[in-house]
């Protein structure tokens, strides 16, 4: 693993959820609050992005100076709950400028720190690289709830595989 990937890793990891979060904000809130089965994670799209926020909220703070306490069982949005797309689309933004800077600041000797910390499986005590790229599946897997939910209330939302992210970054695709 090197900086550079995991840098990717993020520039893929925030491309990716900005995409599908302006299909679900083009939908409206009204979508986005409306349950759509409890076979999900959590059971809207505003709560699944508010769950993906959330854990990246949640890890930031592991990796930086201030880490949280675990979430109490059962919180999937990791703090606050937002009221709207809208709301979260503040909060999400502060975020992202919050991570790229800290991911940026990292050396390539910061990958293998080890962390320490208690979350939902118990404590742990990993490589900071691991986490860093844990973090970018973790959201990857409710990418891909989220991204069934708008094909239930809408249609299939554009790809946001790897290759897209890629193409459309280095101007060989627009979108």
């Amino acid at each position: 693993m090197t900086i550079e990937l995991v840098r990717e890793m993020y520039g893929y990891h925030h491309w990716a959820n900005r995409r599908l979060f302006d299909v679900a904000s083009a939908l409206g809130e009204e979508t986005a609050a409306r349950e759509l089965g409890k076979h999900f994670s959590v059971p809207t799209l505003l709560a699944m992005f508010a769950h993906v926020y959330g854990a990246d909220r949640w890890w930031l703070g592991w990796w930086t100076a201030a880490p949280p306490p675990p979430p109490p069982a059962g919180d999937m949005a990791y703090g606050d709950p937002p009221r709207s797309l809208a709301d979260l689309r503040q909060r999400w933004d502060a975020l992202e400028s919050e991570q790229r800077r800290f991911v940026e600041g990292l050396g390539a000797g910061d990958l293998g720190r080890t962390v320490d910390g208690q979350g939902r499986l118990g404590t742990f005590r990993m490589p900071l690289g691991v986490l860093l790229l844990h973090l970018v599946n973790h959201a990857t897997h409710h990418r891909s709830e989220i991204a069934t939910m708008l094909t239930m209330v809408s249609g299939s939302p554009p790809d946001t595989g790897m290759v897209s992210y890629y193409t459309a970054k280095t101007g060989q695709r627009r979108g």
